[in-house]
């Protein structure tokens, strides 16, 4: 039976910039659904799991074992940060935690939809109390309140009081980060009971399909990192993206626990050009050209895909809470949309000559690869003897983001810079080896070379760079990568035969996995730099390795290959060169600072809720960047600013790792070495 609930919010006056606005009354009536599976979704399960157990590269059993990884997974995608669900409910639903490879195996989820239901009643209860905590402004000076932010281990809430207690803090953080943008406390309300208004909303128009598109994904994930079930709208999505056919800004999304993430960049694209947005923002405002923002913190991830998405030209602006930053505080960035095409990622290179310093003058080529598109290969021939017609004395190959892309094309790739031999093995689920090789004989570039990666390099990207650096070929400088060595496949579930009024959707799975010619894998531990640049991230930290169920490192029999150089005691000199330049480095000075700060405050998952220490905490991160802008912009002998916003754009150009890539570069150079020896 349909639940009927009624929620009516009281009008409220309010002043806003001196102009009084009232409230609009509002009545809103919401059903909770009752979901029930739908005919094609038997059918789908089914498919799935066959599919899974048969050809996946992990060999999987469906047992109790799986069964209670798939319920917690589960339960973590319904409640990520423990806000929702009591520790009784927990308990009541721990008779499904054996039966979820039952249920799989008999294509009916019963009891993933009633634990779904039970999560919804429960998110309904709590955005109805987050409404009521709106009645009374929050007292923003209360010493030493705090919000816990990050609650994914923590132990579920026992009772109401506690939940109420974890609620308040919530809401009174959505309050503040309201406050610290200017806001006053009648347009907090406002702002906020829409905000919780809208998720009793969405509540009522759940589907089924969410539901076993949740289930599924729980499913897809207790496997493995990289595996996952696509709804037939998210299939459809997962096309278009494949097509590079849609109009947008170039970053590809996903949902976590309300808030829609940023999972990757698209090369080329307007999020990358703006250098301002990363993997794990998180994107909690929309606005169109001049327009008013619209809070989407709770809100589905199609829905915010569309209003994101639009007409190319037209303008985006998005508020972003930023992945490893010590600012709770949103930052505005605005895109122009543009059509994403394959061919605007296209590689590219400049001739770069010192002013100054022992090389001044003196020629270097920097090709900058932002993926590893089809006929990339070529295109980077084509930079490459524009290069060698201004008679440079060495290349820099840059792969700082490139998430990856054509096996094919890093093979080819590889095979510029080698005569012939092996570049990448790869084994299937079977155990059959295939190692892709480079055949042609010809080497298009012989002289000395570096590969600068970062951690957001992954894949081909890794493939490239562990190639190069087992063969001696190049030295490889910048921070451990991300560590994906697997293959993945898209498959549709759907079959010509079928007469299901719904269609299927579709499911990417893990088929194979990567292995440097030396024998060992890029999964998890990427590949380590021959110089490795300051980090806060250790590679533990970060990518693969910290991707849950994600495939081990493991190696397999070394390639036959010969090396082309001798890295080890040649990379001794360059890095005892770079120790020294780095220690007088300002750039480096301000990293090691920055270092320092977030590994002392990484651990600290929570936030003030007083209003004087946020904003104290926000004039210190503002003066230290407005003394740091003021010295760059002494180092370039230009005038000093008076606030941020007015630094010009000649700040924007400084990249130390690309500069210290430079000096690198001319190092390996004196060294004599990672050159092509015939």
């Amino acid at each position: 039976m349909t639940q009927l609930i009624r929620k009516s919010v009281a009008s409220a006056l309010f002043v806003l910039s001196g102009t009084v606005l009232a409230g609009v009354s509002t009545d809103t009536t919401v059903e909770l659904p009752d979901l029930v599976q739908e005919a094609q979704h038997a059918t789908a399960a089914q498919r799935v799991s066959s599919l899974f157990t048969r050809a996946h590269y992990k060999e999987i059993e469906l047992n109790d074992q799986l069964s209670e990884a798939i319920f917690d997974r589960y339960l973590k995608q319904l409640d990520y940060s423990r806000h929702f669900f009591l520790a009784s409910d927990i308990q009541t639903l721990e008779k499904y935690r054996d039966e979820f490879d039952d249920m799989l195996a008999r294509g009916r989820l019963d009891h993933a939809y009633k634990i779904f239901e039970l999560n919804m009643q429960r998110r309904l209860e709590r955005f109805e109390y987050a409404i009521t905590l709106l009645d009374t402004p929050f007292d923003f000076e209360k010493a030493g309140d705090v919000f816990a932010y990050d609650r994914e281990d923590a132990a579920w809430p026992t009772t109401v009081a506690e939940l109420n207690e974890l609620w308040r803090q919530r809401v009174k953080n959505d309050a503040l980060n309201l406050k610290l943008n200017g806001k006053a406390w009648p347009e907090i309300k406002e702002l906020l009971t829409k905000r919780y208004q809208r998720a009793i909303k969405r509540l009522g128009q759940t589907q089924s399909e969410d539901v076993f598109q949740t289930a599924m994904n729980a499913f897809a994930r207790s496997i493995e990192a990289h595996t996952s079930y696509l709804s037939p709208r998210g299939s459809e999505r997962f096309e278009m993206e494949m097509n590079l056919s849609f109009e947008g800004i170039g970053a590809v999304l996903s949902s976590e626990d309300d808030f829609t993430v940023v999972r990757s960049i698209v090369p080329g694209g307007p999020a990358e050009l703006s250098n301002k947005i990363k993997p794990e923002d998180k994107i909690v405002g929309v606005a169109q050209d001049d327009g008013e923002f619209v809070d989407v913190v709770g809100w589905r991830l199609d829905e915010v895909v569309d209003l994101i998405k639009g007409p190319k030209g037209t303008t985006v602006r998005l508020q972003l809470l930023k992945h490893l930053s010590d600012s709770n505080a949103p930052v505005e960035v605005s895109l122009t949309r543009e059509k994403i095409k394959l061919e605007d990622r296209a590689a590219k290179s400049e001739v770069y000559v010192p002013d100054s310093g022992p090389h001044q003058g003196e020629k270097l080529g920097i090709i900058e690869i932002p993926s590893f598109y089809n006929n990339l290969s070529e295109d980077v021939k084509v930079e490459i003897a524009k290069l060698k017609e201004q008679n440079v004395k060495g290349i820099i190959v840059d792969l700082r983001g490139n998430g990856g892309g054509s096996l094919n094309e890093a093979t080819l790739l590889t095979g510029l810079f080698i005569d012939k031999g092996p570049v990448v093995q790869i084994r299937d689920q079977a155990g059959r080896l295939e190692v892709k090789q480079d055949v042609d004989g010809v080497t298009y570039y012989e002289g000395p070379m570096t590969v600068l990666v970062d951690r957001y390099s992954a894949s081909a990207s890794e493939i490239f760079a562990a190639a190069l650096q087992d063969y001696g070929r190049a030295l490889i400088i910048g921070e451990n990568t991300f560590g994906k060595g697997t293959v993945q496949q898209h498959r549709q579930l759907g079959r010509l035969f079928d007469l299901y009024e719904n269609p299927l959707g579709a499911v990417q799975f893990t088929i194979a996995k990567f292995y440097r010619i030396n024998g060992g894998s890029t999964q998890h531990k990427g590949v380590i730099p021959d110089i490795k640049f300051p980090s806060a991230i250790e590679p533990g930290e970060w990518g693969e390795s910290q991707a849950d169920n994600a495939l081990p490192w493991d190696s397999i029999p070394r390639a036959n290959y010969v090396t082309v150089a001798d890295p080890v005691a040649s990379s001794l000199t360059v890095q005892k060169n770079f120790e020294t330049r780095i220690a007088s480095n300002p750039e480096f000075a301000y990293l090691r600072d920055d270092i320092d700060r977030y590994r002392k405050e990484k651990d600290d998952k929570t936030l003030s809720l007083v209003e004087s220490v946020r904003i104290a905490e926000k004039d210190e991160r503002n003066a230290r960047a407005l003394q740091r802008a003021n010295e760059r912009l002494a180092r370039l002998g230009l005038e000093p600013i008076a606030k941020l916003e007015d630094a010009p754009e000649a700040l924007d150009d400084i990249d130390p790792f690309k500069q210290e890539a430079v000096n690198i570069t001319f190092d390996v150079i004196s060294t004599g070495k990672y050159v092509f020896q015939r």
